[in-house]
């Protein structure tokens, strides 16, 4: 396929979703002032999930979507990293960030004790580890590539960590007024339990200047664990494929054809890199 005949095919469907992500984002910035956690991302999962269930999505927009679900994906986790300033991050002192450490570790192998306890698919179990540990949508697309998970899993697991950490929006301001915090403390809390970026200064806003400042650089200094625990995960299923062998969706051979450091991880830790120069 050329060039040309490549970016044609794939045309209709990558119009479809940027049309559909601009239409969550208009209507999300329209009903802020009255609805705050209704995040553009959570309207168009809804959306989507809506076309998808009530109305045939037309098989000629399938290469772009698949497009926009993969490469397009990638290419903004990559840009994520340019969201982090690392002078920050090293100022919130070694306790924080042992601290935020310690809440993704947790939370990533809990998730996947919990998953293997329940018997739920290993590739949904890791998607939501990861989403629910570090970054949301982000680290579940990054995960995606790591474990290469069927597409209803990818799916699943995005629509769960948006939809949770959306709820998390009203819930974690009610919580922590009524432990009493001070704005510092409420911010921590915030920032390290939270999902989504977006939906960190949603909460964290609705708490206070103070709150908001430290909810939105704790949550960042989790998003520097993207790479470090992408490459674990990465480590791990290379010995998942050996022990196991299985066949892809892609129709590729999984043992020993996964890299440890995928080149979206190396991208976004380029670009941490480039954001700390101050360009």
């Amino acid at each position: 396929m050329t060039p040309t005949s490549a970016l044609s095919s794939r045309a209709p469907g990558l119009a479809a979703c940027l049309g559909l992500g601009l239409a969550a984002v208009g209507t999300a910035t329209a009903v802020r002032p009255w609805a705050p956690a209704l995040s553009p991302l959570l309207l168009a999962i809804l959306a989507g999930l809506a076309w998808r269930n009530l109305a045939p999505v037309p098989e000629r927009l399938a290469l772009g979507v698949a497009f926009a679900a993969k490469p397009v994906l990638r290419a903004g986790i990559v840009l994520l990293g340019l969201q982090l300033l690392l002078s920050d991050v090293l100022a919130l002192g070694p306790g924080v960030i042992a601290l935020v450490v310690g809440v993704v570790g947790v939370t990533f192998a809990a998730t996947l004790a919990l998953g293997r306890a329940l018997r739920l698919p290993w590739d949904l179990t890791a998607l939501v580890a990861s989403g629910s540990s570090i970054c949301g949508a982000a680290a579940v697309a990054a995960a995606d590539s790591v474990v290469r998970a069927r597409r209803e899993m990818v799916a699943t697991a995005i629509g769960l960590v948006v939809l949770y950490g959306t709820l998390m929006i009203p819930v974690m301001p009610l919580l922590t007024g009524a432990l009493g915090l001070e704005e510092q403390a409420a911010g921590l809390w915030i920032g390290a339990a939270t999902h989504e970026v977006a939906q960190v200064v949603a909460a964290g806003g609705l708490v206070g200047g103070t709150a908001l400042s430290v909810a939105v650089t704790v949550k960042l200094a989790r998003v520097v664990m993207l790479g470090p625990v992408m490459m674990g995960l990465a480590w791990w299923q290379r010995r998942r494929d050996a022990l196991e062998p299985a066949t892809l969706d892609d129709g590729a051979a999984a043992a020993g054809g996964r890299p440890l450091v995928s080149w979206f991880v190396v991208g976004f830790l380029l670009a941490v890199l480039v954001r700390a120069t101050g360009w």
